[in-house]
């Protein structure tokens, strides 16, 4: 018999919410896998593949960001979007205690507590996104606008102009 995949936090709000998704797994090693190569691994392109970032700010409160995978946070246009005058990324250690969720698996769904959240306006372009399921592993489809639903969040520019490769090379 075949074992039953397991739902996620993540998973369990989206359907209390009624919200339509799809679940994608791909092989994980127990390693953070980027998100460029998880999109690689399930032959996405990398524009619908969208990562969660945790920062705090200036005022000492936690805000996420969700962005494409192949790009890079602006601060300064991430700050103003929740009304800070700065934001710097957490440390990857404090990461599972202050959400739930692991580095690579972090989903701005259910963190153990509702941070104001921000998803890239690009995300807009898109029928459908694929965000991580809440463990390494595991990804999930559905509507941009679901994702707002889901995690309360708000469309804003967040991002440098180029990708992430662009970025490294400057």
């Amino acid at each position: 018999m075949a074992k039953k995949e397991a739902k996620t936090n993540a998973m369990r709000i989206l359907e209390r919410l009624k919200i339509p998704y799809t679940a994608h797994t791909y092989e994980q090693d127990g390693e953070f896998t980027d998100g460029l190569e998880v999109a690689d691994k399930l032959g996405l392109p990398h524009e619908k593949v969208f990562k969660t970032l945790v920062t705090v700010g200036n005022d000492r409160n936690h805000y996420v960001f969700v962005l494409p995978i192949d790009k890079e946070l602006d601060f300064k246009k991430c700050a103003k979007s929740v009304g800070v005058k700065s934001v710097e990324m957490i440390h990857v250690r404090d990461l599972f205690a202050l959400t739930g969720y692991v580095r690579g698996g972090c989903t701005s769904i259910g963190m153990k507590k509702q941070f104001v959240t921000r998803v890239d306006q690009s995300a807009r372009d898109q029928e459908k996104i694929y965000v991580s399921g809440g463990r390494l592993g595991c990804q999930i489809e559905l509507a941009p606008d679901d994702l707002l639903k889901a995690d309360k969040g708000e469309y804003a520019d967040l991002t440098m102009p180029g990708t992430l490769e662009e970025a490294r090379v400057r």
